[in-house]
């Protein structure tokens, strides 16, 4: 069975509620990566933030992303996967949220991502179809 572990990108790293946007700008930056869980003190997942969420909804707002958090950027329940979970939780989860990177949970701890890019190294080619069609649908 191959799991979400299997597939993930490992190596995703965490941007603490408390941090500007601007830094998670550089984050993302640095990281080569276009999206970051945020946590809260504990390492708990509280939310994700997107370079897309940076720019429409700060940036385009008037806003400083030097003086908004990312904490106050979340919105919503946050979506992850647990490690052992199969491939096909892995599209049921993301599917039935309409989401495009999911953060890869093991022992409470954040451990991976995976995204689009990743699936499509590991779906067949009607799988990756079917995936686009249900995620972008209604976006």
């Amino acid at each position: 069975m191959t799991t979400a572990k299997d597939i993930m990108h490992p190596g995703a790293q965490w941007i603490p509620r408390h941090e500007t946007l601007d830094r998670a700008a550089q984050m993302m930056r640095d990281l080569n990566v276009g999206a970051l869980p945020i946590a809260d003190e504990q390492e708990r997942l509280c939310g994700i933030i997107t370079d897309r969420d940076i720019v429409v909804g700060c940036v385009a707002m008037g806003h400083d992303p030097a003086k908004i958090t990312c904490g106050e950027m979340a919105q919503g329940t946050p979506r992850w996967i647990d490690s052992g979970a199969d491939v096909g939780a892995v599209l049921e989860e993301m599917q039935g949220h309409q989401i495009r990177r999911l953060p890869v949970i093991e022992d409470k701890r954040l451990i991976g991502m995976i995204s689009e890019a990743d699936l499509a190294q590991h779906l067949s080619d009607e799988q990756m179809q079917a995936f686009c069609a249900s995620v972008y649908a209604s976006s």
